[in-house]
């Protein structure tokens, strides 16, 4: 009778199985006593629980494949560069191939976009690009490849080239709306943070509060200090408080948890390697709808304990 009357009572039916009492146990403690003991448990574990939720001070997020992803194929605005001063248009595959392998090159002669050696935005650009063209077998005169280096340059500076994701802008606004810090974490150049970002509609002031960009600060994914930075521009909150949202293992997960933060990945497009980060522990969601929806799911959860704590002194 006495367990039966505990179990009535919503949610400590979960609460005495979790601490391990026996029915011959609690007959032995006496009902008072065992009321007092299990409000003792169920309030410490409120707290931890409210003291878990209360911590969360900012959340920063990666761009590519998170808010925003890139429209069509890079071979589209090659060619449409190429045709645009009378020359046929590149093979997408070689081009795509190509263009990957050298940017791989640069990144790793002149990391940062070229931060440490303080090389110009364009410059770097342009031996990247050059580099793509002449292994895909393309060589232009200077003249030529000139004209269609500014017009790939420009295009990708500007909003044409990307798409962002329905429940990009929902989420971040949310998110400040709720108090957080929000900030964006990416390996980019300084174009996203100018020029991109603000193109696509995602603000700073209205959809984020600070960026760190690999090209303006100098340290890129996956070195941790590059989140170490970022909790210092928020004001340096401590790594507890943060969680970096991501779609690379590698780049996101991996550092940003290094450095101490919460972490979860997005797998927005249904990669194999997602059940590997599953069973690495990570937490993996199809978007940001549902980064959402687990955020406010665990204050739902959390106000119901409190309820059931009220109601089990009423008893």
């Amino acid at each position: 009778m006495i367990h039966d009357s505990c179990l009535s009572v919503s949610g400590l039916n979960a609460g005495c199985v979790a601490i391990g009492f026996q029915r011959t146990s609690i007959c032995l403690l006496g009902l008072q006593k065992f009321r007092i003991l299990c409000l003792l448990l169920i309030r410490s574990s409120t707290i931890a629980i409210m003291s878990m939720l209360s911590k969360l001070r900012c959340i920063t997020v990666d761009v590519t494949g998170t808010l925003i992803a890139y429209k069509g194929e890079l071979g589209d605005y090659y060619c449409m560069a190429a045709k645009a001063v009378g020359l046929p248009c590149p093979d997408y595959k070689r081009m795509h191939e190509s263009f990957k392998a050298a940017y791989t090159d640069m990144a790793k002669r002149h990391p940062c976009f070229g931060h440490a050696a303080k090389m110009p935005n364009p410059d770097w650009w342009r031996l990247c690009v050059k580099d793509s063209f002449i292994r895909a077998g393309y060589e232009y005169d200077d003249k030529t490849f000139e004209k269609v280096f500014k017009r790939i340059y420009s295009t990708f500076g500007s909003s044409a080239p990307y798409s962002v994701f329905p429940d990009s802008h929902p989420f971040l606004r949310w998110a400040r709306q709720k108090g957080f810090k929000v900030g964006i974490v990416s390996n980019a150049e300084y174009r996203y943070q100018d020029a991109i970002l603000p193109a696509l509609g995602l603000n700073q002031g209205s959809e984020w509060d600070f960026g760190v960009f690999s090209g303006i600060v100098g340290i890129e994914k996956p070195d941790p200090r590059i989140y170490e930075i970022a909790l210092e521009m928020a004001g340096n909150i401590a790594p507890e408080e943060a969680l970096h949202i991501g779609d690379s293992m590698h780049k996101d997960y991996i550092p940003s948890r290094s450095a101490g933060m919460s972490a979860m990945l997005l797998d927005r497009f249904k990669t194999s390697d997602a059940e590997s980060w599953r069973d690495s522990g990570a937490v993996v969601l199809p978007d940001l709808v549902a980064v959402q929806e687990l955020l406010t799911k665990e204050v739902q959860i959390l106000q119901l304990q409190v309820q059931d704590v009220s109601l089990f002194i009423s008893i």
